[in-house]
């Protein structure tokens, strides 16, 4: 088969690879439609080391060929979850099966949906309803983290909720917190553009960061804000969140930092009696649950999807991320 291959840090080509084979309990599916994320990027990059050779993507939806068991007829369309898990050890058997230290991830692990075909475990793939369009779809994957995240945090109606950070998974949490209830919901970011889509997709308000301050407070009693949800990644949105919450609120810490130090204000840290929540991919449990917000209507995923591109064009489409200074949001490749 076809298929993205990364020979080494930066060095992406396409490649003749085999076909893999679905063992008892796995499913093997015709990938159609793929999404890029930074976790590829770093990958591509050399940031995160991998195995190589490899084929990245964790993102992917697309067709049945061969279920072993004959649960999934041919041709059904599906959601595969990139998170593998053993099922039988201490964080498994509580629950904590995204924790798994036996687990792997499609793309960085094993080999991914950046090619034709990719096998996985029946247990992770979900069949995905009509209504939701094939160029969109992927996106439901990085929700489901969303969702995770949010579960930790305590998010109801009338809970104020500031979201640092408004690219993929910014946007996204902030249709999650209107979904819950939550208000006002406040979106952060220095784009303008993205600041007006936060808004159509459902914000309470948008700032700037140097804005936010004044207008956190404004918007909160001069309390701060419940949760600050941080999705950039950065050691001073960090920074910022402690600022913006109210005494006795929860930050819950989506973006991936991978700084070793920084400026951070540690006695406000502790003179507010923070909560700091910390989230890592997703459970099985979020992917039902993510698709079904999409399907109704409670999450759009369509507008985030700011570039289509062929699978072939991948060097261009990280290259695209990379240099976009915020122009892209996310980009999904099409399989053909």
């Amino acid at each position: 088969m076809q298929a993205m291959v990364l020979q080494g840090p930066r060095m992406l080509m396409q490649a003749e690879i085999p076909r893999p084979h679905p063992g008892p309990a796995e499913v093997l599916v015709r990938v159609t439609h793929s999404g890029i994320c930074g976790t590829d990027q770093k990958i591509y990059t050399g940031a995160i080391p991998v195995q190589y050779p490899r084929v990245m993507g964790h993102e992917m939806i697309g067709r049945v060929v061969e279920d072993p068991a004959g649960e999934l007829p041919p041709g059904t369309r599906v959601i595969i979850d990139p998170v593998t898990f053993c099922g039988s050890c201490f964080h498994c058997l509580a629950g904590r099966t995204h924790l798994c230290p036996n687990g792997r991830l499609l793309g960085r692990d094993i080999d991914g949906g950046f090619a034709e075909f990719v096998t996985a475990p029946r247990r992770n793939v979900y069949v995905l309803p009509d209504s939701v369009p094939d160029y969109a779809a992927p996106v439901i994957q990085v929700l489901s983290t969303c969702l995770h995240a949010q579960r930790l945090a305590s998010i109801f109606p009338g809970t104020s909720v500031v979201v640092l950070g408004l690219g993929v998974t910014g946007l996204l949490h902030v249709q999650l917190a209107k979904a819950r209830g939550a208000f006002p919901v406040i979106g952060v970011t220095r784009s303008a553009w993205k600041r007006e889509l936060a808004r159509e997709l459902g914000a309470d308000l948008t700032f700037s960061p140097e804005e936010a301050v004044a207008g956190v407070r404004e918007a909160t009693g001069g309390r701060g804000a419940d949760v600050v949800i941080e999705s950039v990644g950065s050691v001073s949105t960090l920074a910022q969140a402690v600022e913006l919450v109210r005494i006795a609120g929860q930050i819950l810490v989506f973006g991936t930092i991978t700084a070793r130090e920084g400026a951070l204000p540690f006695y406000q840290w502790y003179f507010k009696e923070l909560a700091i929540l910390n989230a890592r991919a997703a459970k099985g449990e979020d992917y039902p649950a993510s698709i079904e917000l999409v399907r109704r209507g409670l999450v759009r995923v369509e507008p985030l999807v700011t570039h289509r591109m062929p699978l072939t064009e991948l060097p261009a489409a990280l290259n695209l991320l990379t240099a976009s200074e915020g122009s892209a949001l996310k980009i999904v490749l099409e399989h053909g």
